[in-house]
Parts: structure tokens; C-alpha cells; sequence
């Protein structure tokens, strides 16, 4: 005789006098606390975004503070190199000045020169003078001279003329240095009897008999803010 059949528990079913499994005591409280982890994760979150565009405005604020002290030195040096160069025109402003109204700097005056010649030829009652003037030239300067925006120039002076005796010529060469700067490059003196003519434009003055007749090459130098052909080129 059987006894009566055991029939298997279905799936998802427990067994009778099976305990139940209890979940732990914190997961019943979560619920509780849901409101204030969502409050902190986004309060987490907003302050690293606040941290990061603290980084970003402060290393950009570094940044803009770093050009602005390069700026100023940079504003500092023109400024004290304006103030050296106000300080060196006061210095000499004066100087150049002076050199100007003697015409050594700006364009040559040939009548300044020629009127000088006879000026002194008159007041000193010389013998006849004659001279010729060459076409200026750009004279070359040592390198170690710093012209700036300026160039020397020459322009080449042959002077005739006859003497009673040696004063006249040095006489002659003193009055011109009132009309500008020159340089005796070449003098030569040669005795004779009778007074020579002289050539190209001459000043003449009553007829005298010459002790002495001289030839001599004077360089009239000015500063021009414009180049010209040197001296020795076409």
C-alpha cells in the first residue's frame, strides 16, 4: 500500500517553515534621507563647477596682471628715454642753434660766401680776388661718428688772387669764417712782380703792384638731412 505523494514547491514559492530573509534596517531609512542626498550631490556638484571657474577666472586674471606690468615697464622705459632725449635737447638745443645761423647745418648759402669775399676784398682794400665753385658732394665721415639723419657735404672753393704781403690772405680766411665752415685742404704761394688778372668772377679793387699771387682750395662743409653723390663718384 503507498503512502501519499509528495508534490515539489513551485518555483517562487517557499516552503513551509522556511523563515522569511529581512532586509537591512538601513534601507528601510533611505527613503528618508533621499531628499537630503540628492541635496548634496548637487550642492557637491555646483561647487566643483564653482571650483573650476574660480581656477579658470583666477589664472586669467594672473594672466591679464602679467601684461599689464610688462605694459607699464615698457611705458616706464619710453617714457625715461623721452625724458633723456628732452634733456639732451635743452643740453644742446642751443649748440645747434648757433651752428645752424653759421650754416654749417641746412643747405649751403654760396651768396653768404661770395658776399663775404667782397665784403672783406672792400674793407680791406685787396688786390683782385677770383674764385670757382664746384657742385656739392657727400664727404665720407669716420665710422665711429654717429650722424644720425644728417650727411656732411663739401663743396670745393679755387681762389685766385694777388697779395702785398701774407696778412692779406690770412686777413682774407678770417672773414670768411663769419660766412660759414671751411677747410684749407691746399695753399700754395708764389712771389711775382705784377699783379695777375684772375680768373672767372673777379673783385677787383685799384691797380697795385703784387708782392706775392696764391692759389688756394678751401672745402666749404655743411649738414644736410638729404644724401648727395660723394665726392670721386659720377
Amino acid at each position: 500500500m503507498s503512502g501519499p505523494v509528495k508534490q515539489a514547491p513551485l518555483p517562487g514559492m517557499q516552503r513551509a517553515g522556511t523563515p522569511a530573509r529581512t532586509l537591512p534596517a538601513w534601507l528601510g531609512e533611505l527613503q528618508l534621507v533621499r531628499n537630503a542626498l540628492l541635496c548634496f550631490a548637487l550642492t557637491l556638484l555646483a561647487s566643483v563647477v564653482l571650483l573650476s571657474l574660480s581656477a579658470a577666472y583666477r589664472a586669467r586674471e594672473a594672466q591679464q596682471l602679467d601684461m599689464a606690468r610688462r605694459t607699464r615697464t615698457a611705458a616706464s622705459i619710453l617714457f625715461n628715454h623721452a625724458e633723456a632725449e628732452k634733456q639732451e635737447i635743452r643740453a644742446y638745443e642751443p649748440q645747434f642753434l648757433a651752428l645752424r645761423q653759421r650754416g654749417l647745418i641746412g643747405e649751403e648759402n654760396r651768396l653768404a660766401w661770395i658776399d663775404a669775399i667782397r665784403r672783406s676784398q672792400e674793407q680791406r682794400k685787396l688786390l683782385p680776388i677770383s674764385y670757382d665753385i664746384s657742385p656739392q658732394q657727400g664727404l665720407q665721415v669716420p665710422l665711429p661718428m654717429v650722424m644720425g639723419q644728417y650727411h656732411l657735404r663739401g663743396s670745393r672753393m679755387r681762389l685766385q688772387m694777388d697779395l702785398l704781403h701774407e696778412m692779406d690772405l690770412l686777413n682774407l680766411l678770417d672773414d670768411l669764417r663769419q660766412a660759414g665752415y671751411f677747410a684749407v685742404q691746399e695753399c700754395t704761394l708764389k712771389r711775382q712782380a705784377t699783379a695777375g688778372a684772375g680768373t672767372g668772377n673777379a673783385i677787383a679793387t685799384g691797380a697795385m703792384a703784387p708782392a706775392l699771387g696764391a692759389e688756394c682750395e678751401l672745402l666749404w662743409l655743411t649738414l644736410g638731412s638729404m644724401a648727395v653723390p660723394e665726392l670721386g663718384q659720377p
